[in-house]
This record gives C-alpha cells, structure tokens and sequence, in this order.
C-alpha cells in the first residue's frame, strides 16, 4: 500500500474471475440450456447484490462500494491463476 493513499481493492483477479465466470457460463448453456444459465447468473446477481448492500451499509458509496462488490463477488479469481 502506497504511504498517505487509501487502499483500493484490486480488481485483475476479479476481472479473472468474472472471465472464467462467462466461460463456464457459455459452457453450462451449452450443455443444459437457458434454465441453468438463469439459475447462475441469478445467483451471482445476488451475491453482487448482498456484497454492495453490505458495503453501502458500512459506509461505502459512489463506484467505490460498486468495485469493492465487484471484487468480493469475482475476486476468487485471484486463486485460479498460478
């Protein structure tokens, strides 16, 4: 962390996870149609949903609360690559 700078949650395992996250996506419609497909992405969507809600809740706001959801529901990412 740079002195005298707020931290700022990193986003390239979020953007890795959220990539991997539209592949499987593909993969899942694919193989079992739009049914499963929904189902998934409303789960993600809720996730994002509950994380930003939480952040807002702590004080958060403005993009801010938008990337630190962002990466509490993509972050995961991080572990996929070596």
């Amino acid at each position: 962390m740079a002195e005298g700078r707020r931290s700022h949650p990193d986003a390239s395992g979020a953007d890795i996870g959220l990539a991997v996250t539209i592949i499987a996506l593909i993969v899942i419609a694919s193989f079992s149609g739009p049914r499963w497909t929904l189902i998934t992405v409303g789960c993600f969507a809720a996730w994002f949903i509950v994380a930003l809600t939480v952040v807002l809740i702590r004080g958060g706001s403005g993009r801010r609360a938008v990337r630190r959801a962002y990466v509490a529901t993509f972050g995961w990412g991080d572990y996929v690559t070596p």
